[in-house]
């Protein structure tokens, strides 16, 4: 999946001299919590958090005759430089950007220009997506042997009863690296003569345990 099937193109921005009153009244008129911070060619230069905002904003122990700190410049609190993706680049490489740098957000760009963001919410609900737990399903782990070809061998076993397969993914086999986990969810209530057709062909099912199941 790439990350311009999942970025918001309709991206709330602000000027560096734009004030930091500006920037609260539009995380609260928007609901959103980052704001990024563009030139006049559209160039992403900083970005706000809510959080920036906040800390920005003057406390109730403040006294009355003290200058608004709302009234100062975004590029004072703002964060530079910003980590930035293409629309082009995947998204689970980019999740991988959110983890390591651990931030929130990310600005989209292209030739320089902004062109989307991505939130931590979009990610979240990319992975809902991708894991196919979004529709009625039932998951399937199976322990296999890790060699090639070994993926196709266990799905052939799903195809014979015609089962819609709505997502795979495969994990390592932490207590033996000559094994990993192949999760299946499969489009049925019912997964146990699924689960018996698995056993039958010599695998291993470690989920679901279910009553009835043989051994």
């Amino acid at each position: 999946m790439l990350v311009e099937e999942i970025m918001n193109k309709d991206v709330i921005t602000l000027s560096p001299n734009d004030g930091i009153e500006t920037a609260l009244k539009l995380l609260n008129e928007h609901h959103i919590r980052h704001i990024p911070i563009v030139d006049q060619q559209n160039c992403v230069v900083g970005i706000v958090s809510d959080r920036d905002v906040r800390d920005a904003s003057p406390s109730i122990f403040d006294a009355p005759e003290q200058p608004g700190q709302l009234k100062n410049p975004i590029e004072s609190i703002m964060t530079t430089p910003v980590t930035t993706v293409h629309p082009l680049d995947f998204v689970e490489e980019v999740a991988g950007i959110f983890y390591e740098q651990e931030i929130a957000c990310v600005p989209v760009t292209r030739n320089d220009e902004l062109v989307g963001i991505i939130t931590e919410k979009d990610m979240l609900y990319t992975l809902i997506q991708l894991t196919g737990t979004n529709v009625q399903s039932s998951q399937i782990e199976v322990k296999v042997i890790n060699r090639p070809g070994i993926l196709p061998q266990v799905t052939q076993v799903f195809g014979k009863r015609k089962l819609n397969i709505s997502s795979v993914l495969i994990y390592p086999y932490k207590p033996d690296s000559d094994y990993k986990i192949i999760v299946i969810r499969i489009q049925t209530m019912n997964p146990l003569p699924t689960i018996e057709d698995l056993k039958a062909e010599g695998y291993e099912v470690l989920w679901p345990h279910l009553p009835g199941m043989s051994p």
